[in-house]
């Protein structure tokens, strides 16, 4: 069931996550609200995670590694 999440655009914030600029907070929040019909429950720490990959702040490895920390079973 879709949920609302909560978007701050004002302070940039998704969920609590900051964003660095406005463009970037309204595409992560689509394509999060288009993975929420098809189930997709977001988190703070999963958006978290996205914010540090797509600016470089880990690699990879790392972004595989930190979500099967949270997921893996």
């Amino acid at each position: 069931m879709y949920q609302a999440i909560e978007i701050d655009r004002e302070n940039l914030t998704l969920l609590g996550v900051k964003f660095t600029d406005l463009a970037k907070l309204e595409r992560t929040a689509s394509a999060i609200g288009s993975n929420m019909f098809e189930g997709f429950e977001p988190t703070a720490e999963l958006i978290q995670l996205y914010v540090d990959w797509s600016s470089g702040s880990i690699t990879d490895s790392d972004l595989l590694v930190r979500l099967h920390a949270i997921h893996g079973k």
